[in-house]
């Protein structure tokens, strides 16, 4: 009997995620609480959108509402959305996560202890991932990262090496490339790292990628945040690994060369994207930024660590969400202004 999967959350990965799971043959059900976005898969699919390609993949498609009557009970779930909603969420699915099923984190954050505290710690596999994809039309994904740049890192969290983990890894090779680690915390605080050198500051211009990493001042800026985000990690006893497809080999260097690599791979690879606060700003929701340059801050708070770069960046964030400031290039004087103001 095949296994059944759920992926709970269709927003851009969620959806790129099930398109290709989908489409490799897997019995694949997407849960989501967008009722346009379910409507439009149940009545034409998924259509991603990449550079090169495009798939139309019909899929099976629920409502949250929905749920409880489809006597669905799953093996897997890869829960697909913003940090923002990671435990209310975990809390909808976990009736219907068989007794010996797990449930895999495929988002941005460093959430897995807090799922792990509703669903328990031995039914949680963690993952951290490079996919970048957008959606703004009910159906219709733009997918920024194809399959041969899309990348994950999955590990259990007690870091031993499982036959469910090479299960998994089997069943998200459809969707890009898998490693697997034997310490996922720090794997996944690596990719942290990276989300607050790139996301954290991009997200409050509103540019591209591309434009925005090509700002005066911006390359030193993201330096200096990956260094005060690398060592509050460091303090917490997570080490920089290599992420994003890099060999150990090419992560050899010093805490600032590994920033740097890091940086320049994750770009190298979303060139042509926006980053997701963006997105959520466009869309008039609150951003995740309170669980990746946020979790920086209150971790440094705890440990007696300064993070001046990383508090900034999530203070302007927070005006955004509030409407008292509109996502704008002037705001990296801004950031650079608050960071001056902080140490003086």
């Amino acid at each position: 009997m095949s296994k059944k999967i759920a992926v709970l959350g269709a927003g851009a990965i969620g959806s790129s995620v099930s398109a290709d799971l989908t489409q490799a043959g897997l019995d694949v059900t997407v849960i989501d609480q967008w009722p346009a976005q379910v409507e439009a898969m149940q009545a034409h699919g998924l259509r991603i959108q990449m550079r090169d390609r495009e798939l139309r993949v019909p899929v099976r498609a629920l409502h949250l509402c929905d749920l409880s009557s489809a006597r669905l009970e799953f093996d897997f779930v890869f829960l697909a959305v913003k940090s923002n909603d990671h435990r209310w969420l975990t809390e909808f699915i976990k009736p219907y996560l068989k007794s010996d099923g797990v449930l895999v984190p495929v988002q941005n954050g460093f959430n897995d202890d807090s799922i792990a505290t509703i669903v328990g710690r031995n039914r949680v596999v963690g993952c951290a991932l490079e996919l970048s994809a957008e959606i703004f039309t009910p159906g219709l994904v733009k997918r920024n990262t194809a399959p041969e740049t899309t990348w994950f890192g999955i590990g259990e969290l007690d870091g031993l090496a499982t036959p469910r983990l090479k299960e998994i890894a089997k069943i998200m090779g459809n969707v890009g490339h898998v490693e697997l680690t034997g310490n996922i915390y720090s794997t996944k605080w690596t990719k942290l790292v990276a989300n607050t050198m790139t996301m954290g500051p991009f997200g409050l211009m509103g540019l591209g990628n591309s434009e925005a990493a090509n700002v005066t001042g911006m390359f030193e800026l993201s330096v200096a945040l990956g260094k005060e985000s690398a060592a509050v990690g460091e303090a917490l006893g997570y080490r920089l690994q290599p992420i994003f497809g890099l060999r150990a080999d090419e992560f050899a260097g010093t805490t600032e060369e590994n920033l740097v690599k890091a940086m320049k791979t994750l770009l190298g690879h979303i060139t042509h994207g926006r980053t997701a606060p963006i997105h959520d700003h466009i869309k008039g929701r609150t951003s995740e930024m309170e669980y990746i340059p946020g979790v920086v801050s209150r971790k440094g708070r705890e440990l007696g660590i300064a993070t001046p770069l990383n508090d900034a960046v999530v203070a302007i964030d927070r005006k955004i969400n509030r409407g008292e400031l509109k996502m704008d290039r002037a705001n990296f004087e801004l950031l650079k202004q608050s960071v001056q103001s902080a140490s003086q």
